[in-house]
């Protein structure tokens, strides 16, 4: 049966730059999204910072993510404002929705870590209301860059950048994903205990870069220099990391949780956990973690695998 090849990237301006230059991008309901973002996430850090209730890794990775989230917004409303988008160094079709879904994924998790890490284990005061506060205004954070990523995102027919596909939004989802499982991983013993999880740990590393490298080459429109069409490419990157999650999928759960292989089964085999450690989670919880978000994975590893095959197999 005879195939042909589609385009993935096509080189049109997208919706989120219709009116800029002027104040008016201001009051567009894009710009209004924005302004919101902007000012959720200054919010947030500010109360948490006027009364230091950020102490811990995970109090850091909240403060991080609202300080990062509202430092590139203030710079996309700017170059909006400004109508420089022609000479911010990577592309402006990919990059704003490529960062609002990153935006989106780091409140939510900022929104659910905070207080089941942090807020919960404070006592009741001025420094627990804050961050009760700050909380709500994360949480709003991240419906409006979510909101943004809903209005913004490819439609069916639409000629726009790659990462406004559903692909793209998806290559976001997987590393932010594989971002999460290096931090619950970040202690080694977790699994250097076993070659198996050692391949794990890889299969994690190695699917992130490849990822990471798909975006960043979308972002820097220089996917022209792969020596393949860039959708056979993307099928078959797609391909090989189902197939390693797969493995990874058997593997940590096998010889995490079986005590044939040295696991523990329950919770309270886990000395650790026996014990509530503010700011802390403990290391069976945090394995457990890791195979639930390697099944999440390998879901979204599916599911582009199935949108890519697409962009290569077009019946004719």
């Amino acid at each position: 049966m005879p195939v042909t090849v589609t385009r993935t990237t096509i080189t049109t301006t997208s919706t989120s730059s219709n009116v800029v230059g002027s104040p008016r991008a201001l009051t567009q309901p894009l710009g209004l999204l924005r302004l919101l973002q902007l000012l959720c996430t200054c919010v947030a850090f500010s109360l948490v910072a006027s009364v230091a209730a950020w102490q811990g890794p995970m109090g850091n990775w909240s403060m991080f993510t609202w300080c990062f989230c509202f430092a590139v917004t203030l710079v996309i409303l700017i170059v909006e404002l400004a109508g420089v988008q022609s000479r911010f160094p990577l592309s402006w079709r990919n990059f704003p929705i490529t960062y609002a879904c990153y935006a989106a994924l780091f409140c939510l998790s900022s929104s659910i870590i905070y207080p089941t890490t942090y807020v919960q284990f404070m006592s009741h005061g001025r420094s627990r209301d804050h961050a009760i506060a700050a909380t709500t205004f994360s949480s709003i954070a991240c419906l409006a860059y979510a909101t943004e990523v809903a209005w913004t995102r490819a439609r069916p027919g639409e000629i726009t950048g790659y990462m406004a596909t559903v692909p793209g939004l998806l290559k976001v989802f997987e590393t932010f994903v594989a971002c999460i499982i290096f931090a619950f991983i970040s202690n080694p013993n977790v699994y250097q205990r076993e070659p198996a999880l050692e391949w794990c740990v890889a299969v994690y590393a190695i699917c992130f870069i490849l990822a990471a490298v798909t975006i960043l080459m979308n972002l820097g429109e220089c996917t022209n220099l792969l020596p393949i069409p860039f959708p056979t490419f993307l099928s078959g990157l797609a391909f090989l990391s189902v197939l390693f999650y797969a493995s990874a999928l058997v593997l940590w759960p096998l010889y995490q949780f079986s005590e044939k292989y040295h696991g523990q089964p329950q919770r309270s085999m886990d000395v650790e956990c026996t014990y509530k450690h503010p700011h802390n989670v403990c290391g069976w919880d945090r394995r457990l973690a890791v195979a639930i978000l390697t099944g999440v994975n390998l879901l979204a590893y599916l599911s582009d695998l199935a949108h890519s095959a697409r962009l290569v197999f077009v019946k004719v």
